[in-house]
């Protein structure tokens, strides 16, 4: 590419480093603010060339830069975050936005660039809505313990389970709360209960375009109709973020991905191994662990597998054990449909 460049995004600017190979005229400088409008202004440059290429970071923003790119017909390079830092190797400067977009330029240029799938728009829209549907479903949780935690400080009696799921239980909440709490406390779990109303309200309107667009994508009804286990939105979730051609070289580069393999003893960790990495995206995480909870039933086809570890274990390693299985399964189905996965079904 005649021009090679790099972009460092942050809120307020984004840094940019572009070198034209024919000249050797490097340009630096800052696009201010951060957003479409300006960044298109800035491109209008580039306007009638297709030898452009830069590389930004799978950071916060990323998005609206790499359309942004492909719509003005320059090439774009998405960089994973930690091994780009990796590659930058041992610092001996501080570290600014000026060497952080220099160093992705010289990384692109070189073909050093360790590069992330860029999803298609279909694909990233379904990703913002489980990531929605996960953040609205934590809320209710979050809401349902403060009323629990309001209750035990104050010594009313304790719920049943499953109590804030049905209108008697609700109403046998109320009436508790009326008698056993302080005007305060009833504040709070009537203040409670109106959230989660608005938030249960919420959740089955986005539940309902996640299992939309389950249907109408390949990748999912394959696993949903292959995966004990797995329904419309974990199989949604999982050909997100798993599909794609050529895109992982084994099942177990797709655990990892997941965030779901073992940490090791290392030297240049602080954390203490045998735990889960957690570095994939949490709803992938949340979706298959989901998954393998239901082979605690006797039914399941892996049933046995999962009640020895669970009495060797716990409960808890056994649904992440089968949450394991459940992804290197999906990763060679998916493997086999390559780009049809990402197909309208």
């Amino acid at each position: 590419m005649p021009i090679v460049g790099g972009f460092d995004i942050h809120r307020r600017q984004i840094t940019f480093d572009y070198l034209d190979t024919v000249t050797g005229q490097v340009c630096r400088g800052q696009i201010t603010p951060a957003d479409r409008e300006h960044l298109r202004a800035w491109l209008a440059r580039f306007a009638g060339r297709d030898d452009i290429a830069f590389a930004v970071e799978g950071c916060a923003g990323w998005r609206y830069v790499a359309e942004e790119l492909a719509a003005a017909g320059i090439s774009a390079h998405l960089a994973e975050p930690a091994d780009t830092a990796a590659r930058r190797g041992r610092k001996r400067h501080a570290k600014t936005d000026k060497t952080d977009a220099r160093h992705l330029r010289m990384l692109l240029a070189e073909g050093r660039l360790p590069e992330c799938w860029i999803p298609p728009a279909r694909i990233l829209e379904c990703r913002a809505l489980l990531e929605l549907y996960n953040d609205l479903r934590r809320e209710r949780t979050a809401w349902a313990q403060r009323i629990h935690a309001v209750l035990f400080h104050q010594g009313a009696p304790v719920l049943g389970e499953g109590a804030l799921r049905t209108d008697k239980g609700v109403a046998e909440l109320r009436a508790a709360a009326a008698v056993h709490l302080s005007p305060a406390g009833q504040l709070q779990v009537a203040t409670a209960l109106e959230v989660i109303d608005g938030l249960e309200a919420r959740l089955h309107l986005v539940r309902h375009q996640l299992l939309d667009a389950a249907r109408h994508l390949a990748g999912a009804k394959a696993l949903a109709a292959r995966l004990y286990g797995v329904g419309p939105v974990t199989a949604l979730a999982i050909t997100c973020w798993l599909a794609g051609a050529g895109r992982f070289s084994s099942s177990r580069q797709a655990v990892r991905f997941a965030g779901l393999d073992i940490t090791v003893s290392s030297s240049d960790r602080k954390g203490p191994p045998g735990k889960l990495s957690r570095q994939g995206p949490p709803v992938l995480r949340w979706a298959v662990y989901e998954a393998g909870k239901t082979h605690a039933r006797t039914s399941a086809p892996d049933h046995r597998y999962y009640a020895a570890v669970k009495d060797r274990k716990n409960s808890k390693r056994a649904c992440l054990s089968e949450a394991r299985k459940i992804l290197r399964q999906a990763h060679h189905i998916l493997a086999e449909l390559g780009d049809d996965a990402l197909a309208a079904a």
